[in-house]
């Protein structure tokens, strides 16, 4: 795995970052709603995106990011489209089947909807040591769900219909933005400009939810935690493995998330991990550590057909 220490380890560590959502937003404060939370989320991530783009040396100017989104348009508005997409179904899945039910169903089917996607899309067909990988590692994320659910949880059937939706928006996101690095958008630029997308199209469908939680020393800390460090922060990880490793094995990277959601809710929140739940997470590793050692750098060839190619 020559070239993809680093990369992997940021992807890693994004994840981890992801992972705190889920903690935060428990110890946060009543009257939220799923599409409410998810907006603000989008919202101060774009902006700590776009910071992020901004103090970079070779930040594009004004007239090249406009020449890049109409040079760009249908990946990054499909990419958009994703963003809008994943917050509020992840946020209502999670709500409805639990968190860990929530997280493993939305975060788990990412990385299958990314290899079919870019198998289409990029003409780039993930390897065998992906996918024995990817399995045993949502295989670890199902035996921590049962667990730590003692396998009598409910599990709500439009719940995992929308965590599923979520998985499907994330691959979308994901793809697109590795096509747009492809044609040559700097990472963390080809991350901020389908955010812009989805933090529109999200903020007029939230536009009547309830925000006064966010006048609470509580609901503000909440805010910014999920927006700057979960989001912002991540995603700048996250755009720097994406730019040096296929979608398929960034996206199956994540998959630390629930390792990470599973960890804090034992320290933060004490909640406690059965035996079952750690091998669980055993299984998780061992299938994280399976795709890092197969994984290889980005040819960063562009897509020669589908929407990435249109006008």
């Amino acid at each position: 795995m020559p070239g993809t220490a680093r990369p992997i380890g940021a992807v890693v560590a994004a994840a981890a970052l992801f992972g705190t959502a889920g903690t935060a937003q428990a110890l946060g404060p009543d009257g939220t709603t799923p599409l409410g939370v998810g907006a603000v989320r989008i919202v101060i991530g774009t902006l700590v995106l776009w910071a992020a783009v901004a103090l970079t040396p070779s930040r594009p100017s004004v007239s090249d990011l406009v020449g890049t989104a109409r040079s760009m348009r249908w990946p990054i508005v499909i990419g958009g489209f994703g963003v809008a997409v994943y917050a509020p179904a992840f946020f209502t899945a999670v709500d409805r089947t639990g968190v860990a039910v929530g997280t493993v169903v939305g975060v788990g089917s990412g990385p299958f909807f990314a290899g079919a996607l870019e198998s289409v899309w990029r003409a780039t067909r993930p390897s065998l040591g992906w996918l024995i990988g990817t399995l045993v590692t949502v295989g670890g994320g199902v035996v921590l769900v049962i667990a730590q659910s003692g396998g009598d949880s409910q599990v709500d059937a439009s719940g995992v219909a929308f965590a599923l939706t979520a998985g499907a928006g994330y691959a979308l996101y994901s793809v697109t933005s590795k096509v747009t690095m492809d044609a040559g958008l700097a990472p963390t630029t080809a991350l901020a400009a389908p955010f812009t997308v989805g933090a529109i199209v999200v903020s007029v469908l939230a536009f009547r939810e309830p925000y006064g939680w966010l006048g609470s020393p509580g609901g503000l800390a909440t805010a910014i935690h999920l927006g700057v460090l979960a989001t912002g922060v991540a995603y700048v990880l996250f755009g720097y493995g994406l730019g040096r490793l296929t979608s398929a094995t960034t996206v199956t990277l994540v998959l630390a998330e629930p390792v990470t959601a599973s960890l804090l809710a034992l320290v933060v929140l004490d909640e406690s991990i059965s035996p079952g739940g750690f091998v669980g997470i055993g299984l998780v590793l061992v299938g994280l550590i399976a795709v890092g050692r197969t994984a290889e750098v980005s040819s960063g060839a562009p897509a020669p057909t589908g929407v990435a190619a249109l006008p």
